[in-house]
């Protein structure tokens, strides 16, 4: 090899050129080769594979998940069935339009029962939110530690929901009144919206 004139080749007959020549250039060209088809095609290949090979492993991980809950089917429709009780239960504690006088009455004759007297008792207007209304009602009254306990004891006791929210307690002051007590509160009573008032609710949204 060493003693090959590489400048006497004559490239336009390469069948004469000596072996050692020959066989190096193959290397060459078969190196070329080898080095164009990893570009061309074995690496995409590659990262074909790589990208499947990821697709395949999140579509197993789907398939176990859909599996696992597959599997705790009935448990998810019983679960289902019990918060659908519960959420029943809760409503039917949310009087309707046409009870929420009565609740009214059931704060005060509550009140009344209790020994306190009420120096205002003011409904305010309804919010609405979702598919209930909050009703706001500002209480002063005047009573002992005592009967304000169990004015809180006698709504808590109703059958509807009704929350005290707000509460401020100063002594009433006066002579031989020393024990006497103001007591400033807001109580909310919720109702539950009817469809009619939900559907009308929805149409104002989209307007």
């Amino acid at each position: 090899m060493a003693d090959i004139d590489l400048n006497n080749l004559d490239f336009s007959n390469v069948g004469s050129w000596p072996i050692a020549v020959k066989a190096v250039l193959i290397i060459i060209v078969a190196l070329a080769v080898l080095t164009l088809g990893y570009f061309l095609d074995i690496q995409a290949q590659q990262d074909n594979l790589a990208r499947i090979t990821k697709e395949e492993q999140t579509i197993k991980e789907d398939f176990e998940l859909k599996q696992l809950k597959a599997s705790n089917l009935d448990a998810y429709k019983a679960q289902m069935v019990e918060m659908e009780d519960s959420f029943g239960a809760m409503i039917r504690q949310l009087p309707s339009k046409t009870e929420v006088e009565d609740l009214l009455v059931d704060i005060s004759q509550t009140g009344l029962a209790s020994g306190i007297e009420f120096q205002l008792f003011k409904p305010l207007a309804e919010k609405h939110i979702e598919f209930y209304a909050e009703l706001p009602i500002t209480l002063k009254m005047t009573g002992t530690y005592h009967q304000f306990g169990a004015f809180v004891s006698g709504i808590a006791a109703l059958p509807r929901i009704v929350t005290l929210e707000n509460i401020s307690i100063v002594s009433a002051g006066g002579k031989g009144k020393k024990k006497a007590l103001t007591m400033d509160v807001t109580a909310k009573t919720y109702r539950y919206l009817d469809e009619n008032e939900v559907s009308g609710k929805r149409k104002k949204r989209k307007k």
